[in-house]
Formats: structure tokens, C-alpha cells, sequence
């Protein structure tokens, strides 16, 4: 089984600073709206809260994130209070891409996205892979995926 990419945890706790910081703002923008009489430490200790949790969930999910190459599917665990485990059949995988968000870039890290038959959108994303690696994950789900697919009768 491979984990992720440590710089990962960073990525995961930024986006929780994001999101505590445009909720707090909002708060604080309807207080100044509607005369709520929050104040500013209300906001402040909404947002704090928010990256308490986010860095904690970050933390504890970069220990349990796992996913491993299988001789007939992309095998993954993650989950945090939830514990999901997926396997995801080459036979299914349609197309497979490499993704890099601004986040991404900044930390040097790039995701793999799998899309599989039957589905409307990405079925499964491995996040927190280097460049490099995520290039080589991309090609071994394809050739696997190519592999897999079942003889032409025609």
C-alpha cells in the first residue's frame, strides 16, 4: 500500500484556513449588515474553530489514506470518522488524468483523477502525489485499464 505525499497535510489544512476565513468573513460582514451585535470575536472564534478541526481532520486523514495498484483494480482506504474502502476495476476506467490546482502547484504536489464507465463524473482522486509520480500512476492505470479490456469478438 502507498500513502500520500506528506506536503498533502498542508494542502488540506490551507483549504480549511480558506474556508474559516470566508465563513468568518461572512459572519462578520452579516453582523455589520444586519446589526446582529456580534461583534468581531464571534467571527474570529468561529474561524479558529473551523482551522482547529480542518488541521485535525487534515492530520488524521493523511494517516489513513492508503491505495495500492492490484493485479485487477486500483484498490483505496481513506476516511476519517467514515472509513471507505474502494476498488475501482481497470475493466471500468474510461480515461484517467492528472490534475494540478493552485494549491498544488504552489506545494509541488498534482492529483490522479479516474472516470470510469457509468458514472458522471470522477469516481475516484488520488490526491498528494508529486508530479512525477502521478504522471507514472496515470500510465500504469491506463495501460492496466488497456490491458483489461476484453477481446474484440468481431
Amino acid at each position: 500500500m502507498e500513502t500520500l505525499h506528506g506536503r498533502v497535510r498542508i494542502e488540506w489544512a490551507v483549504r480549511s484556513v480558506i474556508t474559516a476565513v470566508v465563513l468568518g468573513g461572512i459572519l462578520f460582514g452579516l453582523d455589520r449588515v444586519a446589526e446582529l451585535g456580534l461583534g468581531l470575536a464571534i467571527p474570529v472564534a468561529l474561524a479558529v474553530l473551523i482551522i482547529a478541526i480542518g488541521v485535525g481532520h487534515a492530520i488524521l486523514l493523511y494517516r489513513d489514506w492508503r491505495f495500492d495498484l492490484e493485479s485487477d483494480s486500483l484498490y483505496l482506504e481513506r476516511g476519517v470518522i467514515t472509513r471507505v474502502e474502494t476498488a475501482v476495476p481497470y475493466v471500468r476506467v474510461q480515461h484517467v488524468d492528472t490534475q494540478r490546482g493552485p494549491i498544488d502547484r504552489v506545494l509541488g504536489l498534482s492529483r490522479v483523477v479516474v472516470y470510469t464507465a457509468g458514472s458522471r463524473g470522477a469516481d475516484v482522486s488520488v490526491p498528494g502525489l508529486t508530479p512525477e509520480r502521478a504522471r507514472r500512476l496515470r500510465n500504469e492505470l491506463r495501460d492496466l485499464a488497456v490491458e483489461s479490456e476484453p477481446e474484440d469478438a468481431v
